[in-house]
């Protein structure tokens, strides 16, 4: 397994010469990409791997790379050299056509891992994966995207999950790097993303919204709502969303700085009930929801406890929340991999750590748009 000294090394200067031989010797995940696919008629060149060859010289050569510190070339590189990792698990042939729909949130969660073991410093990875998550939104937010939001939405919701400039510069790169026959439209559409950010006041800084309160609606109605002025926030309960892989501190997080607010914890369920991670969760799911409404329709403050590591899983709880008319605070918890499984190993609990392993598959960290406030705790 690589570490962070090594990866750094494999960041070539700008204008400078990329060592693949030494990129594919250590970043072995990049392997499968070598047998992936692509629609010939967008990428005439062949194999993911070769595109992604392809667009990493590109980037190397652009001035949003040469003009980066240190820190943005290992960020803007990696993103570019992750940016399809996906399509090995993603890519399907369909009556003669090749896709891979879905690529950018599998290549987000398949990069985190990988350089979460390698000991890429939080705040650099998930710059990184968010980069890889969304590296496909400039090519559509003017011309439209599948869910119809207006390319200011696009532009003014991204600001605050990762740098316009960073992801504009990692798309003109993927537009580049391949081999088609529509390469210049490609290269205008990031342009004009490029233009629209720009217009809204956040290219290579956050959107300036009222308050964070306004913020959290107008990205849950996608843009209903003026930002001109702060949205009002009816009262209701002020609750903490824990969120982070299992053994990973929460409880002890919960015990010294919330103490004597009232806990819903889907781990508090499972014993309750006396089963097992993984069987008939549905049980312990219900308990724990039930417990919430009766504190949210008492607007009460509260902890909710869970692993949370997947969108669509806190999606479901924040949903929940907001239609009580919460006021969330996320809190996230990150720990070193060793240190994370010999906890497990040594607590009273029925999660192995294989299973800890297939969770990971889902592991998607929360980004600071999701609630009112997100913040990161995360163990050296």
């Amino acid at each position: 397994m690589s570490d962070d000294a090594t990866l750094r090394e494999l960041v070539p200067d700008a204008g400078g010469t990329i060592d693949w031989a030494g990129v594919l010797d250590e970043v072995d995940i990049l392997a499968p990409l070598a047998n992936t696919p692509q629609q010939p008629e967008f990428h005439g060149e062949g194999d993911v791997l070769i595109h992604t060859r392809m667009a990493c010289e590109v980037m190397v050569d652009l001035p949003d790379y040469a003009q980066g510190s240190a820190d943005d070339r290992l960020v803007l590189f990696y993103a570019t050299l992750f940016h399809d990792l996906g399509k090995a698990a993603c890519t399907i042939v369909e009556d003669g056509r090749i896709s891979s729909a879905g690529h950018g949130r599998i290549g987000a969660i398949d990069a985190r891992r990988w350089l979460w073991q390698a000991g890429v410093r939080f705040p650099l990875r998930e710059r990184v994966c968010r980069l890889v998550r969304h590296h496909m939104e400039p090519f559509y937010a003017v011309a439209g995207n599948r869910a119809g939001d207006s390319a200011e939405y696009v532009v003014r919701m991204l600001s605050w999950e990762l740098s316009i400039r960073d992801i504009a510069a990692l798309a003109e790169a993927d537009a580049r790097g391949r081999i088609c026959a529509d390469m210049d439209e490609s290269v205008a559409a990031v342009e004009l993303f490029r233009e629209v950010a720009r217009d809204e006041g956040c290219y290579g800084t956050e959107y300036p919204y009222a308050d964070a309160h306004t913020r959290l609606v107008y990205r849950r109605r996608h843009g209903a709502i003026s930002v001109d002025h702060p949205f009002y926030a009816t009262p209701g309960s002020h609750v903490v969303v824990m969120s982070g892989m299992p053994a990973s501190g929460k409880n002890t997080w919960v015990a010294r700085h919330a103490p004597d607010l009232p806990v819903v914890s889907f781990d508090d369920a499972v014993a309750e009930l006396g089963l097992t991670h993984g069987r008939n969760t549905g049980a312990a799911a219900h308990l724990v929801t039930d417990r919430a409404r009766e504190l949210l329709r008492a607007r009460e403050p509260f902890v909710w406890n869970a692993t949370h590591l997947s969108s669509r899983v806190r999606a479901r709880t924040l949903d929940l929340l907001y239609a009580y008319d919460a006021h969330v605070e996320v809190v996230y918890l990150e720990s070193p991999e060793p240190v994370i499984k010999r906890r497990n190993t040594n607590r009273d609990t029925t999660l192995s750590n294989t299973a800890l392993d297939q969770m990971l598959r889902r592991w998607e960290v929360p980004v600071p748009a999701e609630a009112h406030q997100v913040r990161y705790k995360i163990s050296p």
